[in-house]
């Protein structure tokens, strides 16, 4: 009857550590899941988007229990939230630059001193569009403006 009971007790001790396995496992999944879209979103971006700091040390090397685990997985879901919300903001403003752009090729009169630059439209490069008159004075004196593309970096 003993040998019954401790036969019983190990399979019990054994189902319990195949199911913190797989939870562990399922944990690790997510979180490496969770690393790549953070990375994506950083990378796909330009500028590239500030990941933030780095997640913070859990005391060096060592296996971390299940509620680590869903910590560390936990703050990775809220930096992968923050970070596609900061990527939508940045996508709207670089389309309104886009298509102020557009507005001022189209009429620089109506866009006196304006400048937008690669950077403003996420766009690699540091060419600038600036809206100035032709001829210096006599040109802002007669409403001779035009848009100034200059593709030099410093």
């Amino acid at each position: 009857m003993a040998a019954i009971e401790q036969i019983q007790r190990t399979g019990a001790a054994t189902s319990e550590r195949g199911a913190e396995r797989a939870a562990r496992a399922t944990l690790r999944d997510q979180i490496a899941r969770l690393e790549r879209q953070v990375s994506t979103v950083v990378t796909a971006s330009r500028p590239p988007l500030d990941p933030g700091p780095p997640l913070p040390s859990l005391a060096g090397p060592r296996l971390l229990s299940l509620g680590e685990l869903e910590r560390v997985r936990d703050a990775l879901a809220g930096r992968l939230g923050t970070l596609q919300a900061d990527a939508a903001v940045q996508s709207a403003r670089q389309a309104d630059a886009a298509r102020e752009l557009e507005r001022m090729l189209a009429d620089p009169p109506a866009h006196k001193w304006l400048r937008l630059s690669n950077a403003d439209l996420g766009l690699p490069g540091c060419t600038t569009y600036h809206v100035r008159p032709r001829a210096g004075l006599l040109g802002m004196l007669m409403g001779w403006w035009q848009v100034k593309i200059s593709g030099g970096c410093p």
